[in-house]
Protein backbone atom coordinates (compact mmCIF):
# COMPACT_ATOMS: atom_id res chain seq x y z
CA UNK A 1 0.00 0.00 0.00
CA UNK A 2 1.03 3.56 -1.19
CA UNK A 3 0.23 6.81 1.45
CA UNK A 4 -0.22 9.84 0.14
CA UNK A 5 -0.10 13.00 2.12
CA UNK A 6 -2.04 16.61 0.65
CA UNK A 7 -1.21 19.34 3.04
CA UNK A 8 -0.77 22.89 2.91
CA UNK A 9 0.11 24.82 6.07
CA UNK A 10 -2.27 27.86 5.00
CA UNK A 11 -6.28 27.13 4.88
CA UNK A 12 -7.97 27.59 1.89
CA UNK A 13 -5.82 26.37 -0.53
CA UNK A 14 -7.45 23.25 -1.74
CA UNK A 15 -6.16 20.34 0.34
CA UNK A 16 -9.91 18.90 0.53
CA UNK A 17 -10.68 19.56 -3.08
CA UNK A 18 -7.14 17.50 -4.59
CA UNK A 19 -7.92 14.77 -1.61
CA UNK A 20 -11.36 14.31 -2.07
CA UNK A 21 -11.27 14.30 -5.75
CA UNK A 22 -8.15 12.04 -6.06
CA UNK A 23 -8.79 9.74 -3.73
CA UNK A 24 -12.19 9.01 -5.79
CA UNK A 25 -10.06 9.69 -9.53
CA UNK A 26 -8.07 6.48 -8.51
CA UNK A 27 -11.17 4.22 -7.41
CA UNK A 28 -12.79 5.10 -10.49
CA UNK A 29 -9.32 3.96 -12.28
CA UNK A 30 -9.47 0.75 -10.37
CA UNK A 31 -7.12 1.95 -7.53
CA UNK A 32 -8.55 0.36 -4.02
CA UNK A 33 -8.26 4.07 -2.20
CA UNK A 34 -9.59 5.09 0.70
CA UNK A 35 -9.68 8.75 2.46
CA UNK A 36 -8.36 9.59 5.78
CA UNK A 37 -9.78 13.25 7.38
CA UNK A 38 -7.17 13.98 9.62
CA UNK A 39 -8.07 17.54 9.55
CA UNK A 40 -10.82 18.83 12.72
CA UNK A 41 -12.71 20.95 10.64
CA UNK A 42 -14.06 17.47 8.41
CA UNK A 43 -14.43 19.07 5.40
CA UNK A 44 -13.84 15.83 3.27
CA UNK A 45 -16.37 14.12 5.42
CA UNK A 46 -18.71 16.65 4.48
CA UNK A 47 -18.39 15.91 1.07
CA UNK A 48 -18.55 12.33 1.39
CA UNK A 49 -20.10 10.83 4.60
CA UNK A 50 -23.59 10.32 2.90
CA UNK A 51 -22.49 8.55 0.25
CA UNK A 52 -23.20 4.32 -0.12
CA UNK A 53 -19.93 3.53 0.01
CA UNK A 54 -18.61 6.37 3.11
CA UNK A 55 -17.85 3.79 5.54
CA UNK A 56 -15.22 1.76 3.29
CA UNK A 57 -13.66 4.59 1.86
CA UNK A 58 -13.72 7.64 4.65
CA UNK A 59 -12.42 7.33 7.95
CA UNK A 60 -12.31 10.31 10.72
CA UNK A 61 -9.00 10.18 12.37
CA UNK A 62 -6.46 12.51 13.98
CA UNK A 63 -2.76 12.87 13.26
CA UNK A 64 -1.88 10.41 16.48
CA UNK A 65 -4.18 7.72 15.27
CA UNK A 66 -2.56 7.65 11.79
CA UNK A 67 -0.03 5.33 12.22
CA UNK A 68 -2.64 2.39 13.28
CA UNK A 69 -4.86 3.63 10.64
CA UNK A 70 -1.95 2.98 8.10
CA UNK A 71 -1.52 -0.04 9.57
CA UNK A 72 -5.10 -0.73 9.18
CA UNK A 73 -5.72 0.08 5.58
CA UNK A 74 -2.84 -2.01 4.75
CA UNK A 75 -4.13 -5.55 6.30
CA UNK A 76 -7.45 -4.60 5.00
CA UNK A 77 -6.07 -4.58 1.58
CA UNK A 78 -6.04 -1.19 0.28
CA UNK A 79 -3.47 -0.09 -2.61
CA UNK A 80 -3.86 3.62 -1.89
CA UNK A 81 -4.49 5.96 1.43
CA UNK A 82 -4.74 9.54 0.82
CA UNK A 83 -4.43 11.82 3.88
CA UNK A 84 -5.97 15.47 3.84
CA UNK A 85 -4.69 17.27 6.51
CA UNK A 86 -5.08 20.61 8.81
CA UNK A 87 -3.01 23.28 8.08
CA UNK A 88 -1.73 23.38 11.23
CA UNK A 89 -0.39 22.80 14.03
CA UNK A 90 2.95 21.62 12.70
CA UNK A 91 2.91 18.52 15.10
CA UNK A 92 -0.31 17.28 13.62
CA UNK A 93 1.35 17.93 9.85
CA UNK A 94 4.48 16.49 10.80
CA UNK A 95 2.56 13.11 11.87
CA UNK A 96 0.94 13.15 8.72
CA UNK A 97 4.26 13.49 6.38
CA UNK A 98 5.89 10.57 9.02
CA UNK A 99 3.73 8.36 7.45
CA UNK A 100 3.73 9.09 3.84
CA UNK A 101 5.29 8.09 0.89
CA UNK A 102 5.00 10.77 -1.00
CA UNK A 103 3.66 14.26 0.13
CA UNK A 104 1.52 16.61 -2.02
CA UNK A 105 1.79 20.41 -1.25
CA UNK A 106 -0.39 22.45 -2.57
CA UNK A 107 -0.77 25.72 -3.22
CA UNK A 108 -2.86 28.53 -5.12
CA UNK A 109 -0.34 31.46 -7.47
CA UNK A 110 -0.55 34.31 -4.40
CA UNK A 111 2.27 35.40 -2.55
CA UNK A 112 0.79 33.77 0.94
CA UNK A 113 0.42 30.82 -0.71
CA UNK A 114 3.72 30.42 -2.59
CA UNK A 115 5.04 31.18 1.37
CA UNK A 116 3.40 28.61 3.12
CA UNK A 117 4.21 26.21 0.06
CA UNK A 118 7.94 26.74 1.15
CA UNK A 119 6.85 25.92 4.90
CA UNK A 120 5.25 22.58 3.40
CA UNK A 121 8.66 21.92 1.64
CA UNK A 122 10.87 22.57 5.25
CA UNK A 123 8.93 19.96 7.14
CA UNK A 124 8.61 17.51 4.12
CA UNK A 125 12.30 17.46 3.38
CA UNK A 126 13.27 18.13 7.58
CA UNK A 127 11.84 14.13 7.62
CA UNK A 128 13.34 12.79 4.83
CA UNK A 129 9.97 12.44 2.66
CA UNK A 130 9.58 12.62 -1.13
CA UNK A 131 7.23 15.13 -2.13
CA UNK A 132 6.19 17.16 -5.00
CA UNK A 133 3.84 20.92 -5.62
CA UNK A 134 0.90 21.34 -7.50
CA UNK A 135 -0.58 24.36 -8.33
CA UNK A 136 -4.47 25.15 -7.83
CA UNK A 137 -7.18 27.26 -8.55
CA UNK A 138 -5.43 28.92 -11.26
CA UNK A 139 -6.93 31.16 -13.82
CA UNK A 140 -7.38 28.81 -16.74
CA UNK A 141 -5.46 29.23 -19.42
CA UNK A 142 -6.56 32.16 -22.65
CA UNK A 143 -5.62 30.57 -26.10
CA UNK A 144 -2.86 28.63 -25.09
CA UNK A 145 -1.12 30.98 -22.59
CA UNK A 146 -1.00 30.85 -19.01
CA UNK A 147 -1.55 34.41 -16.93
CA UNK A 148 1.57 35.70 -15.99
CA UNK A 149 0.59 34.89 -12.19
CA UNK A 150 0.42 31.62 -12.79
CA UNK A 151 3.86 31.90 -14.47
CA UNK A 152 5.51 33.58 -11.76
CA UNK A 153 4.28 30.99 -9.10
CA UNK A 154 5.83 28.15 -11.46
CA UNK A 155 8.87 30.48 -11.41
CA UNK A 156 8.75 31.15 -7.91
CA UNK A 157 8.13 27.23 -7.07
CA UNK A 158 10.97 26.23 -9.39
CA UNK A 159 13.02 26.90 -5.82
CA UNK A 160 11.16 26.00 -3.74
CA UNK A 161 13.45 22.35 -3.41
CA UNK A 162 10.66 19.71 -4.65
CA UNK A 163 9.15 19.11 -8.17
CA UNK A 164 6.14 21.30 -9.20
CA UNK A 165 3.68 18.93 -11.03
CA UNK A 166 3.18 19.81 -14.33
CA UNK A 167 -0.60 19.89 -14.13
CA UNK A 168 -2.43 22.98 -12.88
CA UNK A 169 -5.40 22.52 -11.21
CA UNK A 170 -8.01 25.54 -12.27
CA UNK A 171 -10.12 27.62 -10.71
CA UNK A 172 -13.58 25.95 -12.05
CA UNK A 173 -17.03 26.49 -10.81
CA UNK A 174 -17.75 22.39 -11.05
CA UNK A 175 -15.43 21.67 -7.96
CA UNK A 176 -18.32 23.21 -5.95
CA UNK A 177 -21.00 22.16 -7.78
CA UNK A 178 -19.38 18.09 -7.50
CA UNK A 179 -18.99 18.82 -3.67
CA UNK A 180 -22.87 20.34 -3.46
CA UNK A 181 -23.84 16.87 -4.85
CA UNK A 182 -21.18 14.97 -2.82
CA UNK A 183 -19.39 13.46 -6.35
CA UNK A 184 -15.97 14.72 -7.75
CA UNK A 185 -15.47 16.53 -10.77
CA UNK A 186 -15.14 13.07 -12.90
CA UNK A 187 -18.71 11.59 -11.59
CA UNK A 188 -20.02 15.64 -12.99
CA UNK A 189 -18.41 15.67 -15.83
CA UNK A 190 -15.98 12.88 -16.94
CA UNK A 191 -14.89 14.59 -20.30
CA UNK A 192 -14.67 18.07 -19.06
CA UNK A 193 -11.49 20.07 -18.54
CA UNK A 194 -11.62 19.51 -14.48
CA UNK A 195 -11.76 15.61 -14.59
CA UNK A 196 -8.80 15.35 -17.62
CA UNK A 197 -6.61 17.91 -15.04
CA UNK A 198 -7.28 15.80 -12.01
CA UNK A 199 -6.57 12.22 -14.02
CA UNK A 200 -3.42 13.60 -15.18
CA UNK A 201 -2.53 14.71 -11.57
CA UNK A 202 -3.64 11.25 -10.14
CA UNK A 203 -1.91 9.62 -12.99
CA UNK A 204 1.67 11.81 -11.93
CA UNK A 205 1.62 11.19 -8.57
CA UNK A 206 0.54 7.14 -8.48
CA UNK A 207 3.36 6.33 -11.08
CA UNK A 208 5.49 8.62 -8.60
CA UNK A 209 4.48 6.40 -5.52
CA UNK A 210 4.99 3.52 -7.59
CA UNK A 211 8.77 4.30 -8.06
CA UNK A 212 8.54 5.62 -12.01
CA UNK A 213 8.24 9.41 -11.16
CA UNK A 214 11.74 10.04 -9.51
CA UNK A 215 13.96 8.74 -13.01
CA UNK A 216 12.21 10.39 -15.88
CA UNK A 217 8.61 12.15 -15.02
CA UNK A 218 8.77 15.84 -16.53
CA UNK A 219 7.46 18.24 -14.14
CA UNK A 220 7.04 21.87 -14.70
CA UNK A 221 10.64 22.68 -13.16
CA UNK A 222 12.20 20.67 -16.31
CA UNK A 223 10.16 23.00 -18.39
CA UNK A 224 11.49 26.12 -17.15
CA UNK A 225 14.52 25.07 -16.89
CA UNK A 226 14.36 25.03 -20.81
CA UNK A 227 12.83 28.03 -20.66
CA UNK A 228 9.34 29.26 -21.72
CA UNK A 229 7.41 27.75 -24.87
CA UNK A 230 4.71 25.55 -25.58
CA UNK A 231 6.19 22.38 -23.67
CA UNK A 232 3.32 20.28 -22.98
CA UNK A 233 -0.27 20.74 -24.69
CA UNK A 234 -2.19 23.12 -22.01
CA UNK A 235 0.91 24.19 -20.21
CA UNK A 236 2.26 27.09 -22.70
CA UNK A 237 4.57 29.07 -20.87
CA UNK A 238 5.58 33.15 -21.84
CA UNK A 239 7.74 35.63 -20.07
CA UNK A 240 6.14 37.63 -17.74
CA UNK A 241 5.11 41.48 -19.63
CA UNK A 242 5.45 39.43 -22.48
Amino acid sequence: MKTLTVMSRKGGAGKTTAAVNLTLAARAMGVKAVLADADPLRSACEVLREREEAPSILFETSASKLFALTEACRRAGAELLIIDTPAAPEADVAEAVRVADLCLAVARPTYLDLAAAVRSVAIIQRLGRDGVIVLNQCAPARNGVEPPAVVKAFEALRFAGLPVVPVALRARVIYQTAFAQMRSVLEIDADGAAATEVRELFTHVWRRLKGEGRAYMRTANDDLGRGFGASRPGLTFVAPGA
